[in-house]
Order: C-alpha cells, then structure tokens, then sequence
C-alpha cells in the first residue's frame, strides 16, 4: 500500500515507492522532497527536491544533514508548504532525520521525537549509528539553547 506517513500538519515520512507517487503528493500537497538515500529516484512532480546521499549504515554520517534539513523542513512549513522525508524503505534513514527535526524546531526530547515518528510510522527503526548522532545531536541543540548543567 502507497501511503504518506504524516508526522505533523507540515511533515511526512515514508519509503521511496509511495514518496515517488505523483498523486500521493498531489493528494498530500507535498512542496519538498527530502531524499535521505543515494540510489533512490525523485518523484517526476514538480516539487522541490534535497538529496541527502547516504547508505543506511551506521558509519555514515547523517549528522552534518540534521540542521540543513531541519531547517529547509521549517522554512517550507513556514511558507506554507509541507515536506515528505523518505528512504528506500523509509524506517532509518528518513526517520532519523524527521527526529532531528523534531528535536531542534519542536523542541522535543530525543525519546519524544522518536515516539512522534514511530507513531505516525510504526515501522521506523533507526540504525545504532544514527541513534547515537541523534543523541549527540541532542546535546548539541542542548548548548545552542543554553542548557547546560553545569
């Protein structure tokens, strides 16, 4: 089954096959693309696209993506546009960057991005590299936002 996973009114998750359905997007009134793969086509629509070209293997890093795709999310909602993130079977890739997003523009908790996502998409399954630059992510936004414990 195609389907677009929403995570919120802006956001959508999901694998290459349904984000690659012009009247998916059509339907959903996606704006932007977020390809988080190297091998996985565009959608044929006219929309925005940004690719971010990594395997799904934990050594690779994803972590340099989180703020230049969380923000182009922000910056397509604020307009008034939506996104949909997606990977070839849309369980780590994707959701590891939608969690970034959550964390840095929602303000939510590594734990509360992750059950955000999997709730909208409970498939996502996040590979342990992503999970611990998620988590240094976390601090990261932690020290931006002043948080610090000391």
């Amino acid at each position: 089954m195609l389907q677009l996973c929403q995570v919120t009114k802006a956001l959508f998750i999901s694998n290459a096959r349904s984000a690659c359905s012009d009247e998916l997007l059509r339907q959903e009134a996606v704006t932007l693309c977020i390809n988080v793969s190297k091998q996985q086509p565009f959608p044929a629509t006219g929309v925005a696209k940004l690719q971010v070209p990594v395997y799904d293997e934990p050594g690779q890093d994803l972590y340099s993506h989180f703020d230049r795709c969380a923000d182009a999310i922000q910056k397509e909602a604020d307009r008034g546009g939506r996104s949909v993130v997606y990977c070839k079977n849309g369980r780590s890739r994707s959701a590891t960057i939608c969690i970034a997003y959550l964390m840095k523009h929602r303000g939510l908790t590594l734990a509360e991005a992750s059950q955000k996502v999997k709730t909208a998409r409970h498939v996502i399954d996040p590979n342990p590299g992503f999970v611990s630059q998620l988590q240094r992510y976390e601090q990261e936004l932690k020290k931006r936002r002043g948080e610090t414990e000391s």
